[in-house]
């Protein structure tokens, strides 16, 4: 996509603005995923100045996070080229997304004060989310209220924040385009979560079930937990290297009980309530193009 292009422009000059040659090195070691966010403020704002300004701050803030993210997670690779703290360094890495964040609330400080209220307070739910997320970490999660208040705010705080901002810029239903990017975002994380279950080690770039050996309980694992026989074995995989045995144990528990199947399910109704939040708008073809593209992906 052309705009998208402009978008990784518009980053580029942002950041030159510091007048630092490592900053600018760093920028082009980051590998650029899917840009999500920038698709869903360009199809709800259409292509702009502010927009396209937009798009750059609320990347730039998401690729800050996942610089932090990294060296949290003791990642090498980032979207299967090596993260920038195995490149380089920890420090760097948090260094750099310091720097990311700031130049990106330094642009937004200069928008719309109802965006700049809405995409900070987004970074905030962010940050808190992922403190949450490594507070589940030290125990068996079976709540799923905290699950869904962690990836609420992990993950799908910035995309509503993103669409909320779109609407705003271009004078739209602000509330309807709201619930379509939380639902979208909540969605979209609970589809990676399962597919770190479904999917294969090269398909994913990371090894397989890692979420599990890490200590996170995302949806399937709520599910599978409240209805397998044998809660105790499933206890006592978690955090643990798992042998091909045990995995194949828990991935057949997950189709027995049908805790694969309902989490696919549950993942599909948010985002078909995000389509209807939005299907009478003028730009809702596309948007529920995006919608199911993401919940209709390979499991």
């Amino acid at each position: 996509m052309e705009e998208l292009e402009e978008v990784k422009n518009k980053i580029v000059e942002f950041v030159k603005v510091c007048n630092h040659e490592k900053s600018l090195e760093l920028l082009n070691k980051l590998a650029t995923g899917k840009m999500l966010r920038s698709k869903l403020i360009l199809k709800i704002a259409g292509i702009n100045e502010e927009s396209i300004k937009l798009c750059a701050v609320v990347e730039m803030i998401h690729a800050a996070s996942l610089l932090h993210d990294d060296v949290i997670d003791e990642a090498d690779t980032r979207r299967g080229q090596p993260s920038v703290n195995a490149l380089y360094d920890n420090k760097t890495s948090i260094m750099f997304g310091d720097i990311l964040y700031s130049r990106a609330f330094n642009e937004l400080s200069q928008m719309d004060k109802k965006v700049a209220y809405h995409v900070s307070n987004a970074v905030t739910l962010l940050s808190i989310g992922e403190m949450l997320d490594v507070d589940l970490t030290n125990s068996f999660n079976t709540s799923y209220e905290k699950y869904f208040d962690m990836i609420y705010k992990k993950t799908a705080s910035l995309i509503e924040a993103s669409a909320r901002s779109a609407a705003i810029i271009a004078g739209l239903d602000v509330d309807k385009y709201a619930l379509y990017g939380k639902n979208l975002g909540l969605a979209f994380q609970m589809i990676d979560d399962i597919l770190d279950i479904t999917q294969d080690s090269a398909t994913l770039g990371k090894p397989a079930m890692l979420d599990f050996v890490e200590g996170k309980v995302t949806i399937p694992y709520l599910l599978l937990h409240e209805r397998v026989e044998d809660k105790a074995k499933l206890e006592s995989l978690y955090k643990k290297e798992l042998t091909q045995e045990e995995s194949s144990w828990i991935k057949e528990q997950m189709i027995k009980t049908n805790a694969l199947n309902d989490s696919i399910l549950q993942a599909k109704t948010i985002g078909n309530e995000a389509i209807q939040a939005v299907k009478d708008e003028e730009n809702s073809q596309s948007l529920v193009m995006i919608m199911k593209a993401m919940i209709e992906r390979e499991f």
